[in-house]
């Protein structure tokens, strides 16, 4: 009861709190200064003038900006022009510089359109063919409609179009002297009335102001490549040139040599769960390819995506969603399974602060590098005509850095989150704050007072949970297409929060506890009752993934199924996972434990964390630098999947090199550590025997 009453008070809390915060603007990434002070409609007149009777320049401008955008009946209605080619013009003129700029503007398409290059009279068949299209959008009820508009003989969009409400979003290249109303009428089209648009946004080039942030970066990761690179040195030469047998091992603490060998050493002792590397390996490239396909910002065919993504094909992707509860269940099972390997209740409560100091700063290192890089250096190293979705991401960061550090994102801010996949870890560090309400009574002694304590735990968080979800009448999707209007609503109050996910945490704390139980021997079951244990979680598992399918489609309308699927479904995954684990580490995993302990995946896992608080922010750089829509395929977006997979790898082994190695070598120093309990060494030996007999 205690627990279910505090995650209610935390809720309400938190929405008041969050109704209070005020939007820092304070240090935006793009200098909105800079357009005004620019602006000279004088000057402007000027400049048109000279480009208009310069062909070359004035084909420049045309040629960086306004044309029709290709797909527009596959429901593209975007063309981002040609931005590197806009800021690129630059002529230097008398009195004055003549300098591109690029801009974005919204044209809606119910109004007169004047001619451009690349409209033509549609024919009677190919209206009756774009309204086919329109009727299969409309049946698939994408909430705003996205296909281009029906255009007649004179160029207007007709009444009776569903679109008639829609934008057509056109790049254009003006120059910077000019507002994009005055460039339009005098420039591009040379009219005054009958075009309507509305400016989305303006770029100039070097319109990132160096902020503190930046310098602090700078400066920040400097010192640390120069501390590594002296550590080093010094390393290498005490190895092998003085071979000092005592060496100051403070010293190497930032050897980049030593912190290489740490990370690649992939030792483990008698009691590891091997298994558990290639269960975290792989949910976190289910992640970074669910990722990859909805952190494209622009589709040039987004109904053939619709139309895809809703089908039973896409299973596989659209089912991605159940990974973070993986997640969710071995933090659950670690901190009981590792614990009970060291600590007894009472001396939990004495190494409390050293329980969560452990878990805080360990995270530390990479989140707040994380934070650092997104506030400043991914806002320098590229740019792009989409740039606006890194740039948004950079004020969050600017503004939310200490909500996101402090773990309370998912309820301070929720809307703002800076690095918004920490959403995840906000709920996990809120739940390890949390454990020590049930782990004190695991780790008594008694198994009936530690079952009854889970047990008791689990289903008053699974009642809460269930109770809330019922009130709060959620859909059951994040891509629910009959409810598209709550999806936010739904993203907010239950997938941030932690109430709503804690389910799949407190299966895996009574897996960890099953898993404890057994250290040091062998589970003896029989092959009938491992049998039925597979098979009703390979039943499980393919029910949870298939159960995603049918919940986002237009037709599906039950509110009483979404209540039970977002309490139930979560902690069904967790269970039937809970069993493979089982399962492999007692030897009746066969080819699966085989296949999931496998040396590949050591590396992966080691640098899952860092992959997961690293690789959005790299997937929206990549993406904001491109210059067109992507146009969307499954196989495209593989081979892409695979350059953010390297991507991530790389930039994450870096940083867990450089600075998360050497900074939990301090943290243990300072810290200091409680000694394992001592295994019985004949356990330990029977134990490898059996599980290498069943391999």
């Amino acid at each position: 009861m205690v627990i279910k009453l505090f995650f209610f008070l935390v809720l309400i809390l938190s929405q008041k709190v969050n109704a209070s915060l005020v939007w820092d603007a304070k240090n935006p990434a793009i200098d909105q200064v800079l357009f005004e002070e620019v602006i000279d409609p004088e000057l402007c007149d000027e400049h048109v003038n000279f480009i208009v009777q310069d062909t070359l320049l004035l084909l420049q401008f045309i040629d960086a900006g306004i044309r029709i955008p290709r797909g527009i009946l596959q429901g593209n209605t975007l063309d981002l022009g040609n931005y590197h080619q806009c800021l690129g013009i630059n002529r230097q003129l008398e009195n004055s510089e003549l300098q591109g700029k690029y801009c974005l503007i919204q044209v809606p398409l119910s109004q007169q359109i004047p001619e451009l290059p690349g409209w033509t009279d549609l024919e009677e068949s190919d209206l009756a063919e774009i309204n086919a299209r329109l009727e299969t959008v409309q049946d698939l009820n994408i909430g705003t409609q996205i296909v281009g508009g029906i255009f007649s003989n004179d160029s207007r969009v007709m009444p009776d179009s569903p679109l008639s409400a829609l934008s057509i979003r056109q790049g254009i290249c003006i120059p910077k002297t000019c507002t994009t109303r005055q460039a339009v009428s005098s420039l591009l089209f040379n009219i005054s009335l009958g075009f309507e648009f509305t400016e989305a946004f303006c770029r100039l080039p070097n319109d990132k102001p160096w902020v503190a942030a930046d310098y602090i970066a700078v400066v920040l990761l400097s010192l640390i490549g120069v501390l590594s690179l002296f550590c080093t040195v010094y390393d290498v030469l005490d190895r092998f040139v003085y071979k000092n047998e005592n060496p100051k091992t403070i010293f190497r603490t930032f050897s980049i040599y030593t912190n290489g060998q740490r990370v690649m050493n992939f030792a483990s002792g008698p009691d590891a769960l091997h298994c558990i590397d290639g269960i975290r390996a792989l949910a976190m490239v289910w992640v970074l390819i669910g990722h990859t396909f909805t952190s494209e910002s622009h589709w040039a065919n987004p109904i053939v995506g619709f139309q895809w993504a809703w089908s039973l094909e896409a299973l596989w992707l659209s089912s991605a969603h159940i990974t973070v509860d993986t997640f969710f269940m071995l933090s659950g099972l670690l901190v009981v399974y590792t614990t009970a390997g060291k600590l007894s209740g009472k001396k939990l409560l004495q190494n409390l602060h050293l329980f969560y100091l452990n878990r805080l700063l360990r995270m530390f290192p990479v989140l707040a590098t994380g934070v650092l890089l997104e506030a400043s250096l991914f806002n320098r190293v590229s740019d792009g005509p989409d740039w606006s979705t890194v740039s948004d991401l950079v004020g969050r960061c600017r503004a939310f850095w200490w909500s996101t550090l402090l773990h309370m994102q998912n309820f301070m801010n929720p809307e703002r989150i800076c690095l918004g996949q920490t959403w995840y870890l906000a709920v996990d560090v809120q739940l390890h704050i949390l454990s020590p309400l049930v782990l004190f009574w695991v780790l008594s002694g008694s198994k009936n007072i530690a079952w009854t304590a889970l047990t008791a735990a689990f289903v008053l968080q699974l009642s809460a949970a269930t109770t809330y979800n019922f009130i709060m009448e959620f859909p059951s999707s994040l891509t629910s297409a009959s409810r598209s209007d709550e999806i936010m609503n739904y993203v907010y109050k239950y997938y941030f929060n932690t109430l709503a996910r804690a389910s799949p945490f407190m299966v895996g704390m009574i897996i960890g506890y099953v898993l404890a139980s057994y250290r040091g021997t062998k589970a003896r079951l029989s092959k009938a009752v491992v049998m039925l244990n597979w098979a009703w979680a390979t039943a499980l598992f393919g029910f949870v993934i298939y159960s995603s399918y049918p919940v986002m489609q237009p037709s599906w309308s039950n509110q009483l199924l979404d209540s039970m699927y977002n309490s139930f479904i979560r902690p069904a995954w967790a269970l039937a996972l809970g069993w493979l684990v089982f399962a492999c580490a007692h030897g009746y995993g066969g080819p699966i434990n085989w296949l999931l302990s496998l040396h590949v995946w050591k590396l992966p896992a080691r640098l899952s964390y860092a992959m997961y608080i690293l690789h959005y922010g790299l997937m929206f750089l990549v993406n904001g630098s491109a210059t067109t829509p992507q146009f969307f395929s499954v196989n495209a977006l593989m081979f892409k999947f695979l350059a953010h997979l390297g991507l991530t790898l790389i930039v994450s082994f870096v940083v867990v090199l450089f600075i998360d190695a050497p900074c939990s070598v301090l943290f243990k120093k300072i810290l200091g550590g409680v000694p394992k309990k001592q295994q019985k060494p004949e356990a330990e030996s029977e134990i490898r025997k059996e599980n290498n007999k069943e391999v």
